[in-house]
């Protein structure tokens, strides 16, 4: 028998009570302020980085997305906290490169890297820039290493914690280059920053915008930016490859990240917001300052994309020989 008219109607509101909740939470979204929990120190790239998305953002969506910062342990204790976070669209996470290491750095982790994350979008890729205290006198890269040949073993160099982005440059580097040298871990990369001015530690491969105002004033020099080109905010200092070290280029990048199970409308309109906070001029100018260089990827690319490097750099930690953490 046919379902009568009454029926039908009753048949077809309870199928519209029982839609994606996805939505419904996009029809509100967002209703109250936005969490985005950097998993470094107030001050590092990734927090600048984060901060200048975040302004325009605000404006744009009508709530305040309030910036949480929690450093430590190579940015694993951020990334816990965001994957048992609600997948409500409240919660998000702008990280570094670093994110697809601490799978091969950490024996144990309170979550699993690739499951329980959903990429929103890349934000920019920003070269790390090596750099050294004047008191070593070193002028080009190739006087650090035949200083470093010279002495194996003898060199260090500072990161911003083990396993982190600026610590697998540094690696990448030292494979490439065929030199022996320490990493000395940081809790990020401001304390790194202080020791290699100070020349109590020998080098590190900073990202640019925590060290540009004191290779200006030459408290630091610059030998050289482990990216794969030039970086826009240091025309003249050759990449580590051009400086006869090839093989040894590193892509630094940001990107936004949600606990996985976000609804796809609210990823969609998060990747959106991104976009259009890029477009502005005021971030125009705050990257360039920061010799960073936007970049977008659609949700599911960004995916795919940190799937690959995860697989890459379990790679290169293999071949460097970190140890795993227990």
């Amino acid at each position: 028998m046919a379902p009568s008219r009454r029926h039908l109607a009753f048949i077809l509101a309870s199928l519209a009570a029982l839609a994606p909740l996805g939505a419904a939470a996009q029809s509100g979204y967002p209703n109250k302020p936005i969490r985005v929990i950097v998993p470094f120190a107030a001050g590092s790239t990734t927090d600048i980085i984060a901060r200048a998305i975040a302004d325009k953002m605000s404006q744009s969506m009508g709530q305040q997305l309030v910036i949480d910062n929690r450093g430590g342990a190579s940015g694993t204790i951020g990334q816990a906290a965001v994957a048992q976070a609600a997948p409500d669209g409240y919660t998000v996470m702008v990280h570094s490169s670093s994110h697809t290491v601490s799978p091969h750095t950490f024996a144990k982790l309170p979550f699993d890297t690739e499951k329980d994350f959903a990429g929103v979008t890349p934000i920019s890729s920003t070269p790390n820039v090596l750099v050294v205290s004047p008191a070593k006198n070193f002028k080009a890269l190739g006087e650090l290493l035949a200083a470093a040949r010279a002495k194996p073993g003898s060199m260090n160099f500072a990161s911003a914690g083990q396993g982190s982005a600026t610590h697998l440059n540094a690696e990448k580097f030292k494979l490439a280059a065929k030199i022996d040298a320490q990493n000395i871990p940081f809790k990020g990369s401001a304390e790194a920053v202080t020791e290699v001015a100070a020349g109590r530690v020998d080098y590190y491969f900073s990202p640019i915008a925590p060290v540009i105002g004191q290779i200006r004033s030459g408290q630091l020099v610059p030998l050289a930016v482990g990216s794969p080109k030039r970086a826009a905010a240091l025309p003249n200092v050759p990449t580590t490859a051009e400086a006869g070290v090839p093989g040894s280029e590193f892509n630094f990048w940001i990107g936004m990240m949600v606990p996985a199970r976000t609804p796809r409308d609210i990823v969609n309109r998060l990747q959106e917001e991104v976009v259009k906070a890029l477009a502005t001029p005021e971030v125009k100018e705050r990257f360039t300052a920061l010799g960073a260089d936007a970049w977008t990827l659609k949700p599911e690319q960004f995916d795919a994309y940190i799937r690959d490097e995860i697989k890459s750099n379990a790679a290169l930690v293999k071949a460097a020989g970190l140890e795993v953490q227990k």
